[in-house]
């Protein structure tokens, strides 16, 4: 997985990856707005959860590893 840095207004910094958008039915890149993890039957998804421009939510689920690079507060 590939998670980017981007220069936001008054110097911040925030992070982008890509994310399949259903309604569209193609990939896009969204800011990551956050993370969370679903635990079902004893097992553990990792996920990040993105926004698009017009507002809609996305989730893109993740392996550890990149779940726990991700520097976003868990939601």
């Amino acid at each position: 997985m590939r998670l980017r840095f981007i220069n936001h207004e008054g110097g911040e910094l925030r992070m982008k990856s890509t994310f399949y958008d259903v309604k569209l039915r193609q990939k896009v890149d969204a800011e990551v707005v956050g993370k969370t993890q679903y635990t079902v039957k004893g097992r553990t998804r990792y996920a990040l959860k993105g926004k698009t421009s017009d507002g809609r939510n996305l989730t893109k689920f993740v392996s550890e590893a990149d779940y726990r690079s991700a520097s976003v507060q868990e939601v």
